[in-house]
């Protein structure tokens, strides 16, 4: 055989081989293709879904409200203070005290201070039975001390019950809530129970 039908034998087995890997990586890829179709077309046509707005909405900027686009106006002065003291109420709320349990701050220094508040009832220092059918009702507080025989009327409305220098151990106090000819209104009286700490000094200054 001469050297040139040699070489052209050579490069025809060449082109076979390299024609054989061709058609068979093109059956490949149309395999793969066929298995990968329904995933590609579903991830297409959920894209497009996406991607289209709903009917109404204009180009696709549709817009999800956060609520903090709603503004409430402020809460009117009757909400707050209720109702004015120029207008008589009638059928009044009943009457209701709500007593704290002693702030910790000074205690352990026999500071003890007892927060409450009282609703349906103004508290100012008007007294006698000519103004239990005052309206808006008015009263004030009567607080007792351990088991002593006396009590201290309280009607300045400040919120706070303020002891100083009370000595250590247990205590309780007794708040009323009380009308202004000193009467207690049902079921408005409070028995507040707490302990000023032991070694406590009650050289302390308001």
């Amino acid at each position: 055989m001469k050297p040139l039908e040699r070489l052209t034998q050579r490069i025809s087995v060449r082109a076979g081989i390299i024609v054989s890997a061709a058609m068979i990586v093109l059956a490949l890829a149309s395999t793969s293709a066929q298995r990968m179709g329904p995933l590609m077309n579903a991830t297409t046509a959920v894209g497009i879904a996406a991607a289209t707005p709903p009917a109404g909405e204009p180009n696709g900027t549709a817009q999800t409200s956060t609520g903090t686009d709603v503004k409430v106006g402020p809460r009117s002065a009757k909400e707050v203070r209720g109702a004015s003291p120029y207008l008589e109420i009638k059928n009044e709320p009943a009457p209701k005290l709500i007593v704290d349990a002693p702030l910790p701050d000074l205690l352990d220094q026999g500071v003890v201070w007892i927060q409450w508040r009282a609703e349906n009832v103004h508290i100012v220092p008007v007294f006698g039975k000519g103004a239990l059918n005052a309206s808006p009702r008015v009263g004030h507080l009567h607080v007792h001390m351990d088991d002593l025989p006396w009590l201290w009327a309280d009607a300045s409305d400040i919120n706070t019950i303020d002891l100083a220098g009370v000595p250590p151990g247990p205590h309780k106090m007794l708040i009323e809530l009380v009308n202004a000819n000193h009467e207690v209104f049902p079921g408005q009286a409070k028995t507040v129970t707490f302990t000023v700490p032991k070694g406590t000094s009650r050289t302390h200054s308001h």
